[in-house]
């Protein structure tokens, strides 16, 4: 029983941070004509109440998609359409059809932050709560630390509560399906993770891990026997799920095509506002926007994808396990992150997520990661007036996170799960005994250069001829320390699991 009252204590202590930050302004407020992301979740719950559904994703006098047109997969129109009744019960106003553009009151606000709190105690708290407990091998006092820092990560709680946006709904569906497949209830797992996809389609990320984790666990039972079995049921749970949220939509070919160009705009380019991935930053010293043609823009985009991704999903399907699993997702979200196209600084939101679910087993690491993954999207936090809840969730994060797990103590070569890897390296560089320091000496860095811009962004003026200079630094230091991590994972993926001692514990 004491396990359970510590755990609401700390349930309640990240529904209160939550709940303080949402007492900010959001984003657009007051900054007609667009406003911003808060007047696209309104504007899309007064077109989903007051349009028919073949009209949602089309554009017309009554739906004009230059506007905050609805770009996200049916269940988020769902979900919009659900709101939106409520929200015509409280008070119509807030969703009549062309006058409730730009829509601003206090009531409106606590009715939107609302939405936000109750999606999130709904769908992700319970996902991290069950999940932290479901760990094995580690105490209750460390279940309980690792879900308080789970859920004091700053970069989800400022985005859903101060930016705003739903990110813990999809994000959550996407954790139980972790869970459902870790625990192997894998068909309530794969039907989760279509509940993720079809709610906001960046959901992809995550996508050939839960796949090639799936498709290995078939291999292990045998494809003739009860392999081939399981391999028929996740096929029919997939397709039926997709049939089911996009059944409205089905009805006419010109419908379906509609939603997936709304959905992949692939003509806005290989990348819009300032982002940490590599087409932003290392347009710094080449404009390949400007050199390349579009389409091929899509094909280079898409082979570093896949090849940076490669090798860690063909580890994962030929050796599937929980811990395996949970390490490509990381590293497969990141890659989708550094190289694909069209990405936004949000969307480093879908890395956070498994390097959350590894909290406690590499805490230096990952905390470090939560960090710059936060940092990544000051310039966006600048813009919406959130500094201040910014500095103090991201000192609440790493403060809960130095005490729960003594990160700076787990920088050996065992607990950065780098021995495998050192091992092998020292064969041909007997010498090589100190990359634990240089981490430590690489974390120094990264966070003396995370201050020194912050600083600098909010205290200085850019220069007049390079307005956007301390943007592009913040995104090009980012994409720096993403890039890092990228070799990291894949590193701890393609060597920790080597050995049969290894595979035995993961197992």
């Amino acid at each position: 029983m004491e396990k359970w009252h510590l755990m609401t204590i700390v349930v309640l202590i990240g529904l209160t941070v939550r709940w303080t930050v949402s007492l900010n302004s959001y984003s657009g407020a007051g900054k007609p004509p667009m406003f911003g992301d808060y007047e696209a979740q309104r504007h899309w719950q007064e077109i989903t109440f007051n349009l028919p559904v073949k009209q949602w994703y089309f554009n017309s006098s009554d739906n004009n998609l230059q506007y905050w047109g609805l770009d996200y997969p049916p269940l988020t129109a769902y979900h919009s359409l659900l709101c939106a009744y409520v929200a015509k019960f409280i008070n119509p106003d807030w969703i009549e059809l062309h006058s409730s553009r730009g829509y601003e009151s206090q009531a409106h606000k606590l009715f939107m932050r609302t939405t936000v709190f109750i999606a999130d105690l709904l769908i992700y708290i319970p996902a991290v709560v069950l999940y932290c407990c479901c760990l094995k091998e580690i105490s209750t006092k460390k279940k309980i630390a690792n879900a308080l820092c789970i859920l004091l990560y700053p970069g989800l709680i400022l985005i859903d509560y101060g930016h705003f946006q739903y990110n813990s709904v999809s994000l959550g569906f996407a954790l139980w399906g972790v869970l459902g497949l870790s625990c192997d209830w894998d068909l309530l797992g794969s039907l989760a993770f279509c509940l993720a996809i079809n709610y906001k389609q960046m959901e992809l990320y995550h996508s050939l891990p839960f796949f090639c984790f799936l498709l290995g666990k078939c291999f292990k039972k045998g494809l003739k026997g009860k392999g081939f079995v399981l391999l028929i049921k996740l096929a029919c749970t997939v397709v039926a799920s997709f049939i089911l949220c996009w059944l409205p939509f089905f009805t006419e070919r010109e419908q379906t095509l509609q939603v997936l160009r709304r959905l992949f705009p692939v003509d806005r380019g290989l990348f819009e506002d300032k982002v940490a991935n590599i087409w932003c930053s290392f347009s710094v010293f080449l404009k390949i926007k400007d050199i390349l043609p579009h389409h091929i823009q899509i094909i280079i985009s898409f082979c570093f994808t896949f090849l940076s991704l490669l090798p860690a999903c063909i580890k994962l399907t030929l050796q599937p396990s929980p811990k395996g699993f949970r390490f490509t997702l990381v590293s497969c979200a990141l890659s989708f992150f550094l190289f694909s196209f069209q990405v936004h600084e949000k969307s480093i939101l879908l890395v956070s997520l498994p390097v959350c679910l590894v909290l406690s087993e590499i805490p230096f690491m990952s905390t470090w990661f939560l960090l710059v993954s936060t940092f990544s999207m000051l310039p966006l936090l600048l813009k919406d007036e959130l500094l201040m809840p910014s500095v103090v969730t991201t000192m609440a994060f790493f403060i809960a996170c130095a005490i729960s797990f003594s990160i700076f103590e787990k920088t050996s070569e065992e607990e950065l799960h780098l021995k495998s890897f050192s091992i092998s390296l020292r064969k041909y560089l007997p010498c090589f005994t100190f990359l634990p320091r240089i981490i430590q000496y690489l974390f120094l860095i990264s966070v003396i250069t995370m201050v020194l811009l912050t600083l600098i962004t909010v205290t200085l003026e850019p220069p007049q001829k390079l307005p956007d200079l301390f943007s592009v630094l913040i995104c090009f230091v980012s994409c720096l320390n993403f890039l890092f991590f990228l070799v990291y994972f894949n590193i701890i993926i393609m060597w920790d699991f080597k050995n049969g001692r290894n595979q035995k514990k993961i197992n």
